[in-house]
């Protein structure tokens, strides 16, 4: 059905004309399909390519799983099982796969080289890794830990990036260039979070338990940051490139340093700019505990 169209049910009026989730994900995959038509009109290169991984799909989580199947796969994992295993998981959970929609929004809209839509689902490993990890903790979830396990392992070996499969992430995750993100087993990461590369979300020793960082909803996290132990960063905190943070971070609250410290809190958010995991925001509050000129 496309987007916009009523739909005769016992609904309001008001909700009745609000497009369904499953008219989000069917306009996505349009558009993501003209894309690769547009691409591999352009770039003949690409076509095969592009045939292969989108155009020869009926649905997003069938190229996604097709994909990630492909990426993932090695000489005793093959692309056969793993795309089994994917489309499984996508296509019995929805909410996978509208996690998997407002990531690839997330990314589109917050970063600027992101050119589309396609572009985020083949090329982006922030994107790729993070979808990979959703199904790795379903299998987690669903006690299959040997399997969660292994495949976080080769979710490492190809992107760099270490997600423990127990740890919790929400939606609207973007994962900017990604390389080096660590983010421990018993970590939560809210909605509307957006986290640059080799950022540590980790423990602080060997303790074990409920021992990793809880950064709540709209957070953003700068290039190389680490955070360590149970400590819980506050809904559209931001925490600076290269800080290091032990303690809690009150919401909507600037954390900056080694150690770091907290600066430019806001009581209410506003407007765009005060939630930082979408504003992008990396520079606000610097002339409260920094003399350097931008």
């Amino acid at each position: 059905m496309p987007v916009g169209k009523l739909r005769f049910s016992c609904q309001s009026p008001a909700t009745a004309m609000e497009p369904t989730a499953n008219d989000d994900e069917m306009w996505l995959w349009a558009q993501i399909k003209a894309e690769a038509r547009r691409d591999a009109e352009s770039e003949p290169a690409l076509a095969s390519y592009l045939y292969s991984t989108i155009l020869s799909h009926s649905s997003l989580e069938r190229s996604l799983s097709f994909h990630l199947g492909n990426k993932l796969c090695s000489s005793t994992l093959l692309s056969t099982l793993l795309y089994d295993l994917f489309l499984n998981a996508f296509s019995t959970d929805p909410t996978l796969r509208s996690a998997a929609i407002a990531d690839l929004r997330a990314t589109r809209e917050r970063d600027p080289a992101c050119v589309s839509f396609s572009h985020c689902l083949l090329n982006y490993k922030g994107f790729l890794s993070c979808q990979a990890h959703r199904v790795a903790h379903k299998l987690w979830t669903q006690s299959r830990r040997p399997l969660a396990l292994a495949l976080q392992s080769r979710i490492s070996d190809v992107f760099a990036i270490d997600i423990h499969p127990a740890a919790r992430i929400g939606k609207g995750i973007m994962l900017d260039h990604a390389t080096g993100l660590v983010v421990g087993e018993t970590a939560v990461i809210g909605n509307n979070v957006s986290i640059l590369h080799h950022v540590t979300l980790g423990g602080t020793g060997k303790m074990c338990g409920d021992r990793h960082p809880k950064i709540g909803d709209g957070v953003l996290i700068g290039a190389g940051a680490t955070i360590l132990g149970n400590v819980k960063i506050g809904e559209g905190a931001k925490i600076g490139a290269g800080s290091v943070v032990l303690i809690d971070v009150p919401p909507r609250t600037t954390a900056v340093g080694n150690p770091a410290r907290l600066v430019g809190g806001k009581e209410k958010p506003s407007q765009l700019e005060d939630i930082p995991g979408e504003s992008m925001d990396h520079t606000s509050f610097i002339s409260e505990w920094s003399d350097y000129i931008i």
